[in-house]
């Protein structure tokens, strides 16, 4: 059936996407699935389901073994030098080890992804801010980030992540440090992210971020992906 002028777009396209690891791992099998943009999906599944290589495919830091993945009408498999970076800074990751550079200052973290995009230094700093009142920080903005807590450097991770207002937000397990009210304010700033257009997938073990959710949730066995109702995609 063709695609209706009111239809949304497709953000992401995965196509019979399998991924490997040597000697013979096979990390995920056969993946197709299609995300709008402006789609908030939540991957849910154990520990070693596929849920990181699934992001890491998403965004480029890794290829698939087999299979097609387009980003915004994009093949990803053979994209390598200017053209993989210019479009990874269309994207926004929060990493589950966070990857903060550790010596320099939560406020210097948050506004790496704008600086590359050579945003004005008045608008970088207002971004930053805003971002670390949202999420109850204002007072770790010249703090170095190897000083803050595990939570603490969760929060700036996601911070880093939606700062630029990427077109799309991957985000791996964002509350596993967190209690139930930060948790709250990270949901809140994600989904103010969405509400603004962007294209988000959250990998989470934390069934109250999708309980009694009007989004997609999806999960991943043995990688295989299923809809949450048990069929799979």
């Amino acid at each position: 059936m063709s695609q209706s002028s009111n239809d949304p777009a497709t953000m992401i396209e995965m196509i019979k996407v399998t991924k490997q690891y040597p000697p013979n791992i096979a990390a995920l099998h056969d993946i197709s699935i299609s995300i709008s943009a402006g789609e908030m999906l939540f991957l849910i599944g154990r520990s070693g389901a596929g849920k990181t290589t699934l992001l890491k495919l998403l965004c480029g830091m890794e290829t698939p073994s087999a299979g097609l993945i387009e980003i915004n009408g994009t093949a990803t498999n053979d994209l390598h030098g200017n053209a993989l970076a210019k479009l990874r800074q269309k994207i926004g990751v929060a990493y589950q080890d966070f990857r903060l550079l550790l010596n320099r200052t939560v406020a210097e973290n948050i506004a790496i992804s704008m600086e590359v995009s050579y945003k004005k230094p008045q608008l970088i700093q207002k971004r930053v801010k805003d971002l670390l009142e949202q999420l109850d920080l204002s007072d770790k903005h010249d703090t170095i980030a190897e000083e803050l807590s595990r939570g603490e450097q969760q929060r700036i991770t996601l911070a880093r992540s939606v700062a630029n207002s990427p077109t799309m937000i991957l985000v791996d397990e964002p509350t596993g440090n967190l209690d139930a009210t930060t948790t709250t304010r990270v949901m809140d700033l994600l989904k103010k992210s969405n509400k603004a257009g962007a294209t988000i997938v959250i990998a989470t073990h934390d069934s109250s971020l999708y309980d009694n959710t009007s989004h997609r949730v999806c999960e991943l066995r043995h990688g295989e992906m299923y809809s949450i109702n048990g069929a799979l995609l």
